[in-house]
């Protein structure tokens, strides 16, 4: 099938250039000497030590990625990333929609999985612009929070309709992928940020990819047609 095609295409892009664009920030942050007496000098507040933040949490992403320059690398990936998301949920509603026949239920996912798009390309607009205001960091916060609610719905919801017509998709999928996913989101809820800053800082890089991990699963769960 074309759409089995064009999401397995789009969901390996939508994993790699998050990654790529995350880390490569995170170089760029523990690197700075490299950019010095440069046009590309790194803000003093993006500057990091050397760290692994997925182990030790010394660094926030909102600190290796909200500063000049790393978003001007992390802000056109993403939005680009956005684009690729709402493709990626168009072409999995017409499929589930070509098999299900049930457009009421199916739409649940697209709802959710367009919405955080939307939220993503708010979020990356508004990164690196600073406001000293109260109201405008509770904007930020709640366009982030969003972004995660509405993605992680939209992958549930996606995971449960594949799960219940998987006998008509058999041929499709491989089997194996599906139980991953379903574990996967099972997870994630699990990932609570509090306590130490340093503690929330590794669950917020993990999480990230715990996030976009979603969309390999999606790569390798669907077979090339």
């Amino acid at each position: 099938m074309e759409d089995i095609n064009r999401i397995k295409n789009t969901s390996i892009w939508i994993f790699i250039l998050p990654v790529v664009a995350l880390n490569l920030c995170l170089f760029i942050s523990v690197n700075y000497n490299l950019l010095e007496n440069t046009i590309f000098e790194v803000d003093p507040i993006g500057k990091a030590s050397f760290t692994i933040p997925y182990i030790d949490g010394n660094v926030s992403i909102s600190r290796t990625a909200r500063y000049y320059p790393t978003y001007l690398i992390f802000k056109p990936l993403m939005i680009f990333s956005s684009f690729l998301l709402i493709k990626y949920w168009i072409a999995n509603y017409r499929l589930v929609g070509k098999v299900n026949n049930e457009n009421k239920k199916n739409k649940y996912f697209l709802i959710f999985g367009i919405g955080s798009a939307l939220f993503l390309i708010i979020h990356s607009i508004f990164l690196g612009i600073k406001f000293d205001y109260d109201l405008y960091k509770f904007f930020r916060r709640f366009i982030i929070l969003n972004f995660v609610i509405f993605e992680i719905a939209a992958q549930a919801f996606l995971v449960v309709c594949i799960f219940k017509i998987k006998e008509k998709l058999e041929e499709f999928i491989n089997k194996k992928i599906l139980i991953l996913k379903i574990t996967a989101l099972v997870s994630l809820p699990f990932l609570v940020s509090s306590g130490h800053t340093h503690f929330k800082h590794a669950l917020e890089w993990n999480y990230f990819i715990g996030v976009v991990s979603f969309y390999l699963l999606s790569f390798l769960f669907w077979r090339k047609q």
